[in-house]
């Protein structure tokens, strides 16, 4: 090892069960100290758990117990095939994320979440809100392609309206791993995630939503919402569409000029990259300035 080498981290393989009885692949990065909190990361669409490994390591190295895992039909968590099979997009919140947040409940621990992109949305799905004390997260938007700039429109647009429906009718499933854009997608994540795409506050307006997105406003824990303005998925517009339903809590928005903090090109995936530590250190200075229990009970 080199003088300036860090020594890994210990990590855990485990199979997490949701309330469904569907069996999930997670990873635990074990703090060589006492803990100062526990952290899930809520992830991307279509993004596997291993993206999130250097933030995870980072994270624990700085004392924070982390669960990484992957949804329902993506990564290590997926079936053999993907054609006919079935879940609903909100699963991923209400029953897989649920899982990783009810494996790193520890009484006296506090218990945060970074979210990337869909990992914000899922906050205000979870099925117990009481069990996060904050959350911090990055990319997250309305998803609609109003927000993003001209040719970016032009591109999810095509993505939506011509290829999606042609490769989904001859497989059964997205192929999003051949545009290069993460793990192939289920057929019912696809559908729902284009319909509610079509809305400028996403599933906010959505009129058969209403009591879904009702939860939001169970949601007390404060909350950190992070873009960068060359996010093209999800510029600073389209968090605030977003965000705008999580009525009764403190949201504090943060946008990143990837030229102002020398970070260089961040777009949609690069807040977990190597070059983005200097983030990973404001979200968990963030955490370690919270009081030890910040959770507010309904």
């Amino acid at each position: 090892m080199s003088p300036t080498a860090q020594p890994p981290v210990p990590t855990e393989r485990l199979i997490l069960t949701a309330d469904d009885g569907y069996p999930l692949v997670a990873v635990r990065y074990r703090s060589t100290v006492k803990p100062r909190g526990h952290l899930v990361v809520g992830g991307a669409t279509a993004v596997p758990q291993g993206f999130y490994r250097r933030f995870a390591e980072h994270a624990a190295r700085r004392g924070f117990e982390v669960l990484t895992l992957d949804y329902r039909g993506i990564g290590e968590s997926a079936p053999p095939t993907l054609k006919g099979f079935r879940m609903d997009y909100l699963d991923w919140a209400r029953l897989d994320l649920a899982a990783g947040i009810r494996a790193m409940r520890a009484e006296g621990v506090p218990l945060y979440v970074v979210g990337h992109s869909f990992g914000g949305h899922a906050l205000g799905l979870l099925p117990d809100h009481r069990s996060v004390d904050a959350a911090w997260t990055f990319a997250t938007g309305a998803g609609w392609h109003g927000w993003m700039p001209p040719l970016e429109r032009l591109r999810v647009l095509f993505m939506w309206r011509v290829l999606g429906p042609v490769w989904t009718r001859l497989a059964g499933y997205l192929p999003w791993s051949k545009l290069g854009m993460g793990e192939d997608l289920p057929l019912d994540v696809y559908r729902q995630w284009g319909h509610w795409c079509r809305f400028p506050r996403y599933f906010f307006d959505d009129p058969a939503m209403r009591d879904i997105t009702a939860r939001f406003d169970e949601v007390r824990f404060p909350i950190v919402a992070a873009n960068a303005l060359d996010d093209a998925w999800a510029p600073p517009a389209s968090r605030d569409a977003f965000m705008a339903g999580y009525r009764n809590t403190a949201v504090r928005a943060i946008t990143i000029d990837p030229r102002q903090n020398r970070l260089g090109a961040i777009g949609h995936m690069g807040y977990f990259r190597p070059k983005a530590k200097p983030l990973w250190d404001e979200v968990l200075d963030w955490f370690e300035s919270l009081p030890a229990r910040s959770r507010a009970v309904a």
